[in-house]
């Protein structure tokens, strides 16, 4: 006989942030959405931080995966290849 357990799994969730490190300049700077949030860092790499999310979850939606259902390798990998040069 099997045992039943009582306790409800949670659903997952997922939830990326960026922060950045390298304003100089006191600027707040925030960008958010649902499934990401970026914070701080000079303008430039606000920018590419934000870039890099956005791209990512664009990568995600092609290859038909969510957030919570990528594996960390395939989303560091997805992440990399993202990144703006």
């Amino acid at each position: 006989m099997k045992k039943v357990s009582r306790r409800r799994r949670k659903a997952k969730s997922a939830h990326l942030l960026g922060v950045g490190l390298d304003d100089a300049h006191g600027h707040k700077r925030l960008t958010a959405a649902e499934q990401f949030t970026i914070v701080g860092g000079s303008e430039e790499t606000h920018g590419r931080m934000t870039e890099t999310v956005i791209k990512t979850f664009e990568v995600l939606k092609k290859r038909r995966k969510s957030l919570q259902a990528v594996e960390p390798k395939e989303l560091a990998e997805i992440i990399q290849q993202s990144t703006p040069r």
